[in-house]
């Protein structure tokens, strides 16, 4: 399925009694979560159509012992609140897409980013996958959609996407995809799998 046949269907979901959609775009909230410098202020920052909302704050001694860079020694700032962006589809979709903090001393503001969320975009970084598990365990407990992202960091994937699955132990209906957050497109087919995963909850959920 392609993106525009995804834009199909989440336009086909806003249509009220008749074929003529909403007038107003359809507004509909995506998260953009993981650990800490996985790649989530860089995925939002490469979709949005306008100049991101970030609340990026240097990293200095205080953190030190707290906020571990791991491998990504030029990290230098990190995202305290969220990030925030948005793609419009067409005049008739939008999307919102907030990113969380990847620390977990601020894993408390979660709860409230989440609410009126579709479905999540979980970003790994294989080479700090422990650091994946609790946003993995975290919107299995909300019962939110999510798909799992591997960022290919510069191209390279250091384990096949079956054994991320395995690591991870995320259930067969959960797609593990990989993406290279600095590029638009690559960004835009992960979000696509996510929208896809969020319309198929909201299609079972009418026919119950």
């Amino acid at each position: 399925m392609d993106f525009e046949q995804s834009a199909d269907r989440a336009r086909g979901s806003a249509r009220v009694g008749n074929d003529r959609p909403k007038k107003a775009p359809v507004p509909v909230k995506i998260i953009v979560a993981g650990g800490f410098g996985v790649g989530k202020t860089t995925t939002v920052g490469a979709i949005s159509e306008i100049a991101p909302l970030t609340t990026e704050a240097e990293m200095t001694a205080a953190a030190v012992g707290i906020d571990d860079p791991g491998q990504a020694v030029t990290k230098t700032t990190t995202t305290i609140a969220m990030d925030f962006g948005v793609l419009t589809i067409d005049q008739t979709l939008k999307l919102y897409i907030f990113g969380t903090p990847g620390q977990p001393r601020f894993a408390f503001m979660w709860d409230d980013l989440i609410k009126g969320a579709l479905g999540a975009l979980v970003v790994v970084d294989t080479a700090r996958i422990d650091d994946c598990y609790p946003a993995v365990d975290y919107f299995e407990r909300a019962g939110l959609p999510f798909v799992v992202g591997v960022n290919t960091f510069n191209g390279q994937q250091t384990y096949s996407l079956e054994e991320v699955r395995w690591a991870l132990a995320v259930r067969e209906d959960v797609p593990v995809l990989s993406f290279d957050a600095r590029f638009r497109a690559s960004v835009r087919d992960a979000l696509l799998v996510v929208l896809d995963q969020a319309l198929d909850k909201a299609i079972r959920a009418q026919r119950t």
